[in-house]
């Protein structure tokens, strides 16, 4: 069985999607209809801007929803997925390759989900780090003993963990799990601390905006982050999408879920089409991934 994933903030790049705008009608039209939802010239970011405009948080995240898309109707007829999974903001990519939500529903959710989290950052100063060979346990333990805000955010692969929070709050974190046995902590260049309780407004903001759109059926199950299940009902994937926000990306255990209910063979939609396959080989090198 298929089953195709989605990238989310962090697989951006320069110039990204402008190869597809030159060689398709159906993408143009797509980047058409894109800047009238959003207001404002997506395509001329995507393609000429730096990659300091590219990496806010308002405009990343619409610039790799649309790519994915994109890529995900270029396939045509061959884009069969038995299932589909999205990390973080690729999940709302998903969605609409499985039929929940048409593309302008898709990209509206997608545009008022990173304004709403770019608030939530301009809120407090915070931010995020990826914490390297340490034992997801341990790493949950850690973050429970600090007296800040800071929580397991990304659970990506075996010995990889995100960790976000307040500043003091990774930083004291960060410390302790050196002193753990940590490889070594990285600090990520992000605008605030994502899926943490400190995104809390932004949740309740996005919950409305979900609420108020239509969710349909979708043609095969999505693997959701809060749960790394299949699911096909469109309350539950409502909720969850919610709940995403502030809870963590649980990737490791949504790979382990699509391999133990029988995919063998993965696609990564759009974005640099290497962060998600860099992952999956950490959880099993043999399985066969390609990005398209």
């Amino acid at each position: 069985m298929k089953a195709y994933l989605f990238p989310g903030q962090g697989a951006q790049f320069a110039g990204m999607g402008n190869d597809l705008y030159e060689s398709s009608e159906q993408a143009r039209s797509l980047f058409a209809q894109a800047n009238d939802i959003l207001g404002f010239d997506i395509a001329e970011v995507m393609f000429n801007g730096t990659e300091e405009e590219l990496k806010q948080t308002k405009v990343t995240q619409p610039a790799i929803f649309l790519h994915s898309v994109i890529k995900s109707k270029m396939a045509g007829d061959a884009f069969q997925p038995a299932g589909v999974a999205g990390h973080s903001l690729g999940e709302f990519s998903a969605l609409v390759a499985a039929d929940v939500l048409d593309f302008e529903g898709g990209l509206k959710l997608v545009y008022q989900r990173a304004l709403a989290m770019q608030k939530a950052c301009e809120a407090q100063e915070s931010t995020m780090a990826a914490v390297l060979g340490l034992d997801d346990h341990i790493v949950e333990e850690i973050c429970a003993q600090v007296d800040e805000v800071v929580v397991p955010a990304n659970y990506n692969c075996p010995g990889q963990i995100v960790i976000s929070g307040s500043v003091e709050g990774v930083s004291k974190a960060s410390e302790k799990l050196l002193e753990a046995g940590a490889r070594k902590t990285v600090m990520l260049k992000v605008g605030g601390a994502f899926h943490s309780p400190l995104m809390e407004p932004a949740r309740a903001e996005l919950a409305a905006a979900i609420e108020a759109t239509p969710f349909r059926v979708p043609k095969c199950p999505i693997y959701q982050n809060v749960s790394a299940k299949g699911e096909t009902d469109p309350e539950i994937i409502k909720t969850q999408l919610v709940a995403q926000l502030t809870a963590p990306v649980r990737w490791t255990q949504t790979m382990k879920q699509l391999i133990e209910d029988g995919f063998s063979s993965f696609y990564e939609v759009g974005g640099n089409g290497k962060v998600l396959r860099g992952l999956l080989l950490k959880i099993d090198r043999k399985l066969p991934i390609e990005a398209i």
